[in-house]
């Protein structure tokens, strides 16, 4: 094969879409004459880009006061501004038009733009003056309509956000429409099949947030004659979900350790095993204090009913095998209430989703990623900046019925109990995760339209 001579910057515009232009740059340094890559985190610093080989980040990178989530208050709009907003828009332009012009003065005509996010590397995309794809991170047709039709009006705010035909607005689709926008990759086939409906050049090839899910450790189930009479003398296992950025995941686990408190009354008679997977970002340590006020008293080893072949391990051995990934790293923590036992850990997150019955979440990525395994999750609205009761009601859209909208941490209980009963709708749930974020896959597959799209 021939040398491609290829050359991608990466633009992406937030935590989350930085990991999943990650996932799929990692794909394409595999292929057998990978691309020459270069990064651009809009949004934060880009953190993760730590972790890719040869790709260096070509111009400035600020973390902003909202932490991204501007487009949900404009009072962090503000604070935004203050921080320094547009003059670093402005510098990050300059350095993409630079990195473009860089290319064409040294004859390079492959030099293309790979967005990956919403609207603003899209428009950047644009304006650099160089082919581009577009991985669309941030909108789904779900927010509107499932494969039935048009969802009930929640709110106002669905009554015209689809006005247009599509949950992407028009100037948005114009983007998309451009010669010079070689490909563009929506998150599900509801999406890609309506922007197909209006000349672009999409492609369903799923969702790279599903990818590299799959626990290093998973060990077989095995089912005998006594399978139903072990189900049930088990541990039901609820993991915890209280999203990664501070202040605001501490208030969000304040509301969890109440929705725990009523879960722990009304299954009494039951094994309940609480998984918390806690960002690296965050303090485990400070956490303690309010796990301990609901009653919880810290102890050293687990003494859960594991279900047979489970992929968890005893904490505390496993995490003394792992290297710390931030200066807030600690050791998972055990606690025990009656016949409960929950354990905090900051590095077991992919192993949390795989073992856990359903969720009570407030968070966004990992929520999304949880309903795609084919789970339940319970969400309580919080106080933002990021799950504030607007975000939970356009994620409970997303999700659809996989995403069970709670308005208080008091009714999460009983929405367990309805749903335990009702095992037609859990098989529902699990059919409706799967389509709705797609198979793991996503990112290789993207990789290779990539390579075939962008080359000329």
């Amino acid at each position: 094969m021939r040398d491609l001579g290829l050359k991608i910057l990466c633009l992406s515009n937030g935590h989350g879409e930085d990991a999943i232009a990650l996932r799929i740059l990692r794909e394409l340094q595999q292929h057998p004459h990978p691309p020459e890559l270069a990064v651009f985190p809009l949004v934060g610093e880009g953190q993760a880009f730590a972790q890719l080989e040869n790709a260096r980040v070509i111009g400035p990178v600020q973390r902003m006061p909202s932490g991204g989530f501007i487009y949900m208050d404009g009072r962090e709009f503000l604070r935004d501004i203050k921080g320094g907003l547009l003059q670093l828009t402005i510098a990050q332009f300059k350095a993409i038009r630079a990195w473009v012009r860089s290319q064409k003065e040294s004859g390079n005509q492959n030099a293309v733009i790979l967005a990956c996010g919403d609207i603003v590397p899209l428009l950047f995309a644009w304006l650099s003056g160089a082919p581009y794809a577009f991985v669309g991170t941030a909108k789904s047709e779900y927010y509107l309509r499932d494969e039935n039709g048009p969802l009930p009006r929640k709110s106002r705010g669905i009554s015209w956000e689809g006005w247009s035909g599509s949950v992407y607005w028009p100037w948005e689709r114009w983007l998309m429409t451009r010669r010079r926008c070689r490909a563009v990759f929506p998150r599900d086939a509801l999406t890609t099949e309506t922007l197909e409906k209006f000349g672009i050049r999409a492609y369903n090839l799923g969702n790279p947030m599903m990818d590299e899910l799959e626990p290093e450790n998973l060990a077989p189930g095995f089912y005998g004659g006594d399978a139903e009479f072990r189900e049930m003398a088990r541990s039901l296992v609820i993991t915890l979900l209280p999203g990664s950025r501070a202040p605001e995941a501490y208030a969000n686990w304040q509301l969890i350790l109440e929705a725990v408190a009523g879960i722990l009354s009304s299954f009494a008679d039951r094994s309940l095993l609480f998984l918390g997977a806690i960002s690296p970002e965050l303090n485990l340590e400070a956490l303690r204090p309010i796990v301990e006020s609901f009653g919880w008293r810290q102890d050293g080893e687990t003494r859960t009913q594991w279900r047979e072949g489970s992929i968890l391990r005893a904490p505390i051995s496993n995490a003394q095998e792992i290297q710390p990934e931030s200066p807030n790293f600690r050791l998972p923590l055990t606690f025990v209430q009656r016949k409960a036992t929950m354990i905090l850990s900051q590095h077991s997150f992919k192993d949390y989703l795989y073992e856990a019955d359903l969720a009570v979440a407030m968070a966004g990525t990992a929520t999304e990623q949880f309903v795609g395994l084919g789970k339940p999750a319970i969400a309580i609205p919080g106080t933002g900046p990021q799950f504030t009761p607007a975000f939970a009601e356009a994620q409970s859209r997303l999700l659809g019925p996989s995403l069970i909208l709670v308005k208080h941490p008091s009714e999460v209980a009983r929405a367990m109990q309805l749903l335990l009963r009702d095992p037609d709708r859990l098989e529902l749930i699990y059919e409706n995760g799967q389509r709705r974020m797609g198979e793991p896959g996503a990112a290789r597959r993207i990789a290779e339209c990539l390579i075939e799209r962008l080359v000329i």
